[in-house]
């Protein structure tokens, strides 16, 4: 379905020595790419002392928003390998950042990019990875005597409410899977008197 992506059930760490040289990798679940930058950004924070810091991330089920850094390594050793890995296991909504010590051997570009690449997919296979369907939120208003149809309508397992007012006229907000949202929100506009607001993300 075309909603349907994966990533990982939680962050996992994997690591990679080469010549000395130590890669200390993270794989972190994220849904945005500020989520992803504030995940580097804690990494860099707290490996101040590292050689470098190369990262990449992977946004949405569609794959489309996608960055990555080599930190300072020699262009696209290390943030393109590390991508590669995400794209290898058909990986979104993850944050990959890599640590590397240096330990006074150079590896060349070759050996650069294999162990950025490994360090990456020690991270991905540490973790387990599961299987996650895009959200969509519908905003909908309808009068309380339309209670009872809509009710009937998002008393669905597939629908989360998210927030509900009841009064004369009556406010709601749910989410369920992209993919079903156009057949829901139909649904509603069945009912009498629903209508979907225009804040529906």
């Amino acid at each position: 379905m075309g909603d349907t992506f994966y990533t990982l059930e939680s962050p996992a760490e994997g690591w990679y020595k080469e010549k000395m040289s130590k890669f200390l990798a993270f794989a972190v679940p994220v849904t945005t790419a500020e989520e992803a930058k504030d995940v580097i950004v804690q990494y860099q924070k707290k490996y101040h002392d590292a050689r470098h810091v190369c990262w990449a991330y992977m946004i949405g089920a569609a794959r489309e928003e996608f960055q990555s850094n080599d930190n300072g390594e020699p262009s696209g050793t290390a943030g393109k390998p590390i991508l590669g890995q995400i794209n290898s296991f058909n990986l979104t909504n993850i944050v990959i950042v890599v640590v590397r010590y240096f330990g006074g051997i150079k590896l060349g570009t070759s050996g650069l990019i294999v162990a950025y690449r490994e360090a990456a997919r020690e991270a991905i296979t540490a973790g387990t990875i599961i299987e996650c369907h895009e959200q969509r939120v519908i905003n909908f208003v309808f009068p309380y005597l339309a209670m009872n149809d809509v009710m009937r309508v998002v008393k669905n397992p597939e629908v989360k409410i998210l927030e509900q007012a009841f009064d004369n006229a009556c406010r709601m907000s749910i989410r369920i899977r992209a993919d079903h949202a156009g057949a829901l929100s139909a649904r509603l506009l069945d009912i009498d008197g629903v209508t979907l607001s225009d804040d529906d993300a």
